[in-house]
């Protein structure tokens, strides 16, 4: 796997330079330079629809939240007497803004790092952790939205892809490309559905949970770690609230429209201004070609060819088209680099702390 992500990474690379070289790399700068220092802005109002996504999946969280609050009760001592049981877990809440924060270093993950997909989800777990200390819900929440996020990128992708079609209507642009992403999207339909049904009805980590036993054995760190069953429970939990999962899509899908306004508004700069049908459509297909290429790490050269096609399909230049890809490339460095420190930071201050609990244990055990 690691051999076939470096072969995908030197090929994305190759083929990023390859269209540089192509539209002449000082007429790019020209054309960014043109544009000026108002590209910035894109960095901060990223925080936007990054929002938007978090508070989905703090909607999928909010269940956690209230049952360590109601595990509070009373117990009796020793004596007879009443006194109040502590929470079954010391962190129970995780605010918009600490999810906004975790979500930001997991979009950074997957997008900067030569790490699969699921890169991110699993730092974001670890994270989520500083706030609720139930590791099994929590996984079970990104599980889930990690699912809604595939039925919002279908949604998004046909939305688009209706866009675009409305807009060639008008234009001498074949269809072709059109319907080879309409073709794919129907042929990869059934693989979201047949997830969801696993995991809806089947007990697919209580199975993993076995497998390891016999592959690591069953004193295994990772075994040791794995509870399969509750891990079941607390999915199918989750998917037995349709209503918290339809708000939760809500919240994403109104994450990826207000997303768009990335491309509406740096094609204005870039002396190309777009309809909004337009920006919605090259960024709901440049999304789905990049998450359809997903070994290809930071889908580097992917997403560029992908903005340039389906651009140029809308009516834009080739110069233009790479220039917006370009600048979709600075917002992610730029918005991911300070997040990955902070994430760095967090990480080391985490691990003095434990060096200092194993040092203040040490003495104790020798005293003892």
């Amino acid at each position: 796997m690691k051999r076939l992500a470096y072969l995908s990474g030197v090929a994305g690379l190759l083929l990023f330079i390859g269209l540089v070289v192509h539209e002449g790399l000082p007429s790019l700068l020209q054309t960014l330079t043109r544009a000026g220092w108002p590209l910035l802005l894109l960095v901060p109002l990223h925080l936007l629809p990054l929002a938007l996504d978090a508070q989905g999946w703090r909607v999928l969280l909010e269940p956690i939240k209230r049952r360590n609050v109601t595990a509070r009760g009373i117990n009796t001592d020793a004596q007879g007497g009443r006194l109040p049981l502590e929470p079954v877990h010391q962190a129970q809440h995780a605010s918009l803004l600490f999810l906004l924060w975790v979500a930001a270093v997991r979009e950074a993950i997957g997008r900067l790092l030569p790490v699969a997909s699921i890169g991110g989800e699993v730092v974001g777990i670890r994270l989520c952790r500083l706030r609720i200390a139930d590791t099994t819900a929590v996984t079970a929440t990104v599980i889930v939205e990690v699912l809604i996020t595939l039925v919002v990128q279908y949604l998004f992708c046909g939305l688009g892809i209706v866009l675009l079609i409305v807009l060639l209507t008008h234009t001498a642009t074949g269809l072709n490309p059109i319907w080879s992403v309409s073709a794919g999207l129907l042929l990869s339909l059934p693989i979201p559905v047949l997830v969801y049904l696993l995991l809806r009805h089947g007990a697919v980590f209580q199975r993993i949970e076995g497998w390891a036993k016999q592959l690591f054995g069953a004193q295994h760190r990772f075994t040791l770690r794995l509870d399969g069953a509750k891990l079941d429970a607390e999915i199918h939990r989750l998917f037995g609230q349709p209503l918290r999962l339809a708000h939760a899509l809500a919240w994403q899908f109104a994450g990826y429209l207000i997303g768009t306004f990335e491309t509406w508004f740096a094609l204005r700069l870039l002396g190309h201004p777009a309809s909004i049908s337009a920006a919605i459509a090259i960024e709901a297909l440049t999304q789905a070609a990049r998450h359809a290429s997903f070994l290809v790490p930071g889908g580097l050269g992917v997403q560029e060819a992908s903005v340039m096609m389906f651009a140029y399909l809308a009516g834009v230049s080739g110069e233009i088209a790479l220039s917006l890809a370009l600048i979709k490339r600075m917002r992610e460095i730029l918005f991911g680099v300070p997040a990955l420190l902070s994430w760095q930071w967090v990480e080391a201050r985490q691990l003095r702390r434990v060096q200092r609990l194993s040092a203040h244990a040490a003495p104790s055990e020798n005293n003892s």
